[in-house]
């Protein structure tokens, strides 16, 4: 069998200019690959600080629910030890010499546990809104995780797609996602009151 040398030299041809475009979807394909790697690593960590504060949020939520309930329990408790103080009061000036001794003690008695249950409310309100102000906090700092792996999320779903395509452009138009949830993340890592508005400023958005 005699070979052309023409057709030789055109396959030849047709190898070298496929040679420069497969190089490049190998590149793009090797960023995609490492891309992708480094962010779900990265999404993993978050994810663990993510379910740590969460289950955190849980107990500060119990704390607040619990203190409360207390508040209201010893509010309810003033208030029946006030209005029985009131009543007592109210027979005292009906009652004979005799009685009014052992009137003014239970008058005195209500009014000091009335008291007490009063000084008792202020302190559990502190704690309950200290509580409050706990939770608060760190939902924020969850909200900034949900964010994160929000936006990591479709990242790599652009990067999947960038996989299958091999186009460039969609690399580069991940990392835009990618780059907001590393910077959301970061901030959740590192207790920062960065929020979504000041991340879209950042952005110029």
């Amino acid at each position: 069998m005699e070979i052309d040398p023409l057709e030789t030299k055109e396959r030849a041809d047709e190898h070298h200019a496929h040679s420069p475009h497969r190089h490049r979807q190998h590149r793009v394909s090797s960023l995609v690959a490492i891309t992708i790697a480094l962010l779900a690593t990265f999404m993993g960590v978050c994810k663990v600080k993510s379910d740590n504060i969460a289950r955190a949020m849980q107990m500060a939520q119990t704390d607040r629910v619990d203190n409360w309930n207390w508040y209201q329990a010893r509010n309810i408790r003033q208030e029946i030890l006030s209005s029985s103080a009131a009543q007592l009061q109210t027979q005292l000036l009906a009652a004979p010499a005799s009685a009014q001794a052992g009137y003014q003690k239970q008058i005195a008695d209500f009014t000091k546990h009335a008291k007490d249950q009063k000084e008792k409310m202020a302190k559990i309100q502190i704690t309950a809104e200290e509580a409050g102000k706990r939770y608060e906090k760190l939902n924020f700092h969850h909200d900034q995780f949900d964010i994160a792996e929000t936006a990591l999320t479709v990242a790599i779903s652009v990067l999947a797609i960038t996989a299958l395509t091999g186009a460039a452009w969609l690399y580069y138009l991940a990392l835009l996602p990618a780059a907001c949830g590393i910077i959301m993340g970061i901030a959740g890592l590192s207790y920062s009151s960065l929020n979504i508005e000041a991340l879209a400023k950042f952005l110029g958005a």
